[in-house]
């Protein structure tokens, strides 16, 4: 099923304006690229990554402030 709907918005994709054309040209390349990629996040990951991002949305958690990350460089010595 998914080559059938594939195949039917790519025909329809060839009726867009040229513009909207190489939009999707890019986001189809993009894509590729993505699958190129050796380096797959776990599931586990993927939750993790959610969970932080709607911490961080919701004032949960914050990033380290310059000062905060200055301490850190020096304690590393780095």
């Amino acid at each position: 099923m998914a080559k059938e709907q594939v195949k039917e918005i790519l025909d329809r994709v060839l009726t867009w304006p040229v513009d909207r054309q190489e939009d999707a040209a890019r986001l189809l390349r993009a894509m590729e690229e993505q699958n190129a990629n050796p380096y797959r996040l776990t599931d586990e990951q993927v939750e993790e990554v959610r969970r932080r991002r709607a911490d961080f949305a919701a004032g949960r958690e914050s990033y380290a402030t310059d000062e905060e990350m200055a301490a850190l460089w020096k304690k590393c010595r780095l």
